[in-house]
């Protein structure tokens, strides 16, 4: 489009909303302005207004690192399996799940970290995660070796039923 569209302010959450429709990945909020020809702020508030109308309703808006997506309401995944005649995804085992937990608390981490945490090698364990994809390579730390630092997905979120990093529940200290 060569042509910037000048779009009111009273129909850019319209639009964001038709945009998040039909993306098949999460969005970058600057790719949306860019799109609608609007500020990046201009965006995120119609994002906002849309994440709170729908915290009641059968679509929710997850977010991280400046990237939004449309998902369905997680409370719906056992009736949307079913309606899709999905089969229920098997269980993480719990070394998988103490892995993930590690990685979503402590992210971006790398292996030798989330080794020192665990006391056992997690070779395996973040392998399951990457193929699942519920963790995805972050990038490189900057020492000797440059350890690849691991981080939550989209994926991760989704199957949790949150809507971003900071619905996790807090730690307790101790």
């Amino acid at each position: 489009m060569s042509e910037k569209q000048n779009v009111s302010n009273g129909s850019v959450k319209s639009l964001v909303e038709s945009l998040l429709f039909v993306a098949d990945e999460p969005v970058a909020l600057g790719d949306l302005a860019r799109a609608l020809g609007v500020s990046t702020q201009v965006v995120a508030e119609a994002v906002e207004t849309l994440a709170r109308e729908y915290a009641q309703r059968g679509l929710r808006i997850q977010r991280v690192n400046g990237r939004v997506q449309m998902i369905t309401a997680p409370e719906a995944a056992p009736v949307i399996e079913r309606f899709l005649g999905l089969e229920t995804s098997t269980r993480l085992s719990q070394a998988a799940l103490e892995t993930l937990a590690i990685i979503a608390y402590r992210q971006p981490i790398t292996r030798p970290e989330i080794e020192a945490i665990r006391g056992v090698s997690s070779d395996g364990v973040i392998r399951t995660l990457l193929a699942r994809g519920l963790i995805e390579e972050q990038g490189r730390l900057d020492t000797p070796g440059r350890p690849i630092l691991y981080g939550t997905t989209f994926e991760f979120l989704r199957c949790f039923g949150l809507e971003s990093l900071e619905d996790l529940p807090p730690l307790e200290e101790g």
